[in-house]
């Protein structure tokens, strides 16, 4: 099992920055990946960014390059630096994180949540 918490969202200007934190109850060298999840009003919630455990990254199409998913191997902790924000990215925030498989099974965990709300 592994606990996931998460700080840093807030309220912002359309143009300006956040950066989420979710750290992690156990070594982050010890989950297969983890990511940054959104969900806004009335819609599925959608990938961000995910970081697998070698270190690679991958995007959503709508925030490459104003999003950068990052990692703390000493604090247990991922990031998600949000830059150019907009109104389209207000959502709540979700950090999750996915263990090795397990007797076929995947365990999938994720955090409370945070709100990013973007005013034009």
């Amino acid at each position: 099992q592994v606990q996931l918490v998460e700080s840093g969202g807030g309220l912002v200007q359309a143009g300006g920055s956040l950066r989420l934190s979710c750290a992690a109850s156990r070594s982050i060298f010890s989950i297969n990946a983890m990511g940054w999840y959104r969900q806004a009003p009335g819609k599925q919630r959608e990938l961000v960014a995910a970081i697998t455990r070698g270190g690679s990254t991958n995007y959503t199409d709508s925030v490459k390059g104003r999003f950068t998913i990052s990692r703390s191997i000493a604090k247990n902790t991922v990031y998600l630096q949000m830059n150019s924000l907009k109104p389209e990215d207000t959502a709540i925030y979700y950090c999750n994180a996915d263990l090795p498989m397990d007797m076929g099974v995947v365990p999938r965990y994720w955090g409370q949540g945070t709100q990013v709300t973007v005013s034009s």
